[in-house]
């Protein structure tokens, strides 16, 4: 039986839209039809370039395109809430770039939003879905290695401050905790679950964004040490330390790349043998949902995504970052 072709919009054409347009093109059944930015000169280059039929210069034009099955909103962290409710009022699916909203709040009327229209909606943190994070959360969930003793995860880069970048802006929700530290406390949230208690101090720029946080969740028996920077460079591993090994998520351990497993003093380096930047692996999910009428991803489950924002909340709190 031939698979329903996904018919994708995507509203905010920044760099990440480009990663995910490119990887879009990969995906069997599925096709660009429609993007949105505010400005048209913007919206055509970007149509051109990535083959989409439609250039609207309106997102509500875009959530009105009656041959829009799916919309990918990958505008800056303070529109995703008004973005993706506006899909969802207009019956489209969602697939909403992380993080999902700026806070619980807003996280939970997206998802009373698609409840209420019956939508599909997902957090779209790809992390998730890719072959290399995926071997590693069944190797912990089964123990292969023994039991989880420690995580330590960091993702790190160094900047020049630029006010006028997203990146650093706070009132759209820049900074290093919300745009990079929700991948190592992702990290920990996946394998370890919610924790007991969080220590966490930040340095901040001039603006009030955060510009560094540095976190310790702790478990009954375990903890995860997690780091985030805009002013250093760092390793960005993932590295999960077992009764019996050690299982090392290479350097950008959040994007497609390769597990070192060292057991009994050997060293072995898996290669997963990616051939996209790895947005499809996310999307092919997403895809399934929709062809088979799911309201809510049976992995990013809206759960998950309240218990990632409510463990943000957290740490802001403790932190004293406000937006």
């Amino acid at each position: 039986m031939e698979k329903k072709v996904i018919k994708w919009g995507i509203i905010g054409l920044g760099n990440i839209a480009q990663k995910f347009a490119a990887d879009l093109a990969t995906v069997e059944n599925a096709e660009l039809v429609a993007v949105a930015s505010r400005s048209q000169e913007n919206a055509n280059e970007f149509a051109s370039t990535y083959n989409s039929k439609k250039a609207y210069n309106s997102y509500l034009d875009l959530a009105k395109d009656a041959e829009v099955d799916a919309v990918y909103i990958a505008t800056p962290h303070s529109f995703h809430k008004e973005h993706a409710i506006l899909c969802l009022q207009h019956k489209k699916a969602v697939l909403c770039e992380k993080p999902f909203a700026m806070n619980l709040q807003e996280v939970e009327e997206m998802i009373a939003a698609s409840k209420e229209n019956n939508v599909l909606l997902m957090e779209a943190l790809w992390t998730y879905f890719l072959p290399h994070y995926t071997y590693v959360l069944e190797s912990i969930k089964n123990e292969k290695f023994g039991k989880l003793l420690k995580l330590e995860a960091d993702f790190g880069f160094s900047r020049a401050f630029d006010n006028d970048s997203r990146l650093f802006k706070k009132e759209v929700g820049g900074g290093s905790l919300l745009d990079i530290g929700i991948y190592p406390i992702f990290a920990a949230l996946s394998t370890l679950g919610k924790p007991d208690v969080i220590e966490a101090g930040a340095t901040f720029f001039d603006n009030g964004a955060d510009s560094s946080c540095n976190m310790t969740f702790n478990y009954t028996d375990t903890k995860a040490v997690l780091k985030s920077t805009l002013v250093e460079d760092t390793a960005t591993e993932a590295i999960f330390t077992c009764e019996r090994g050690v299982i090392k998520i290479n350097t950008m351990f959040h994007m497609p790349t390769t597990v070192t497993v060292i057991e009994n003093g050997k060293e072995e380096i898996i290669d997963f043998n990616y051939k996209t930047i790895g947005y499809n692996f996310e999307t092919i999910h997403f895809n399934n949902l929709l062809r088979t009428n799911q309201k809510e991803s049976d992995l990013m489950t809206f759960d998950f995504s309240i218990n990632l924002i409510k463990t943000l909340d957290k740490v802001r709190v403790i932190i004293g970052l406000e937006y």
